[in-house]
């Protein structure tokens, strides 16, 4: 065949409008493969982060959310609390926080962005367990130099009110301090600290 009777305007359209077509229906195809790589709604919200209303909580009290599967612990401290973490330091494993299992702003000695309140999470870290909320001062099961804390009942293990794990038990560190920030005078958001970690 003689290329005298073609058309190559005709030719360079249909090529061209063949090469659209086909991108737009590769596209098409490849809408729903990389939208099943994204995380689900229920994986979202698992890893969002959660809110903490504080406005009931009294002196000594704890309150429990759940933030990725995790229970977290927000203890509302006494002042009487507060001056026991000092006394402890000599029975601790860790009591500076020297391991990095908290943000750098909860690296002193209550582990906290403020004082009178404690954000850990509630899984010992021994295996797994969690502990549970002692905040009695001296009961007869734990001793007279118990100042209150938190015992895993698992396998013994125990914790000051600053989640810092005591010497000779079988949890090798603290309790993990997550990520947080305060919104106002009496709500948290556990698990976003608004870049300040």
């Amino acid at each position: 065949m003689s290329a005298e009777g073609v058309d190559l305007k005709k030719r360079r359209f249909l090529t061209a409008a063949t090469s659209v077509v086909g991108a737009v229906g590769v596209g098409f195809a490849l809408v729903p493969f990389i939208a099943s790589m994204q995380p689900s709604a229920k994986a979202k919200a698992l890893g969002a982060p959660a809110e903490a209303d504080i406005s009931k909580l009294e002196p000594g009290q704890i309150l429990r959310v759940k933030w990725r599967g995790q229970p977290v612990w927000v203890v509302y401290r006494t002042p009487e609390n507060l001056k026991d973490l000092d006394a402890l330091k000599g029975e601790l494993l860790d009591p500076d926080s020297i391991a990095p299992q908290q943000p750098a702003y909860c690296r002193n000695p209550h582990r906290s962005r403020k004082p009178e309140y404690l954000v850990a999470i509630g899984i010992c870290t021994h295996l797994g367990c969690s502990p549970t909320y002692r905040p009695e001062v001296a009961p007869a099961d734990l001793g007279a130099a118990w100042r209150g804390g938190f015992f895993c009942p698992c396998h013994g293990s125990r914790f000051d009110l600053a989640g810092r794990v005591y010497k000779g038990v079988p949890a090798p560190s603290n309790l993990v301090i997550p990520p947080y920030r305060f919104l106002s005078d009496k709500l948290i958001l556990v698990g976003d600290d608004g870049g300040a970690a």
